[in-house]
């Protein structure tokens, strides 16, 4: 009688033990927002826009290729954005028909529709060509590859936003660099 009480009493720890390190990361690819401060977002060093881009009615032509990101010292040699919600670079790439980010088809995989500052997701793997979180999955426009150099696939915070310029696009911004690069959706 004393051994099946112990040794349910240990198995039962075990048991314990075992939930508790699955539960230690169970919200790790939801939203990290509620209830953070969303101007600093997970770390005092991150900062999170309160939307996306305004569509840019301009008519912009300057070469892509050559532009210069870095606007202010301490900021990015890459699109990104400031402390006051400016999307610099993505006035400079605007044009709907900008061979970059044109898309044959459109939504082809769906719309994601958790977008803006109160979804926080952090990367749960992958690569530029294919990333995911939560079960999403996305890919970075060949274009933006190298502004992901620097990216950690495994737990950088992202947010999404919607691009309002380029037809089939979203705006991934990284809260640990501060920068963002266009992205399309590829379903769940």
């Amino acid at each position: 009688m004393k051994r099946t009480f112990f040794g349910l009493l240990a198995a039962l720890f075990l048991l314990s033990i075992g939930m508790a390190a699955q539960d230690r990361d169970h919200d790790r690819d939801r939203d990290h927002d509620r209830g953070h401060d969303h101007d600093r977002g997970h770390d005092k060093h991150e900062y999170i826009p309160a939307h996306g881009p305004k569509h840019d009615r301009g008519e912009h032509h300057e070469d892509h290729e050559r532009a210069e990101w870095r606007d202010r010292d301490g900021h990015p040699y890459s699109p990104h954005v400031d402390r006051g919600d400016r999307w610099v670079g993505h006035d400079r790439d605007h044009d709907r028909d900008v061979r970059y980010y044109h898309v044959d088809h459109p939504w082809e995989h769906g719309h994601f529709r958790d977008i803006g500052p109160r979804h926080v997701w952090v990367l749960g793997g992958g690569t530029r060509e294919r990333f995911w979180f939560n079960g999403y999955n996305f890919r970075v426009s060949e274009y933006d590859y190298h502004y992901t150099d620097n990216w950690y696939w495994d737990r950088d915070r992202v947010v999404i936003y919607n691009d309002p310029d380029h037809v089939g696009w979203y705006l991934a911004f990284n809260a640990r660099l501060g920068s963002y690069v266009h992205v399309s959706f590829l379903g769940r």
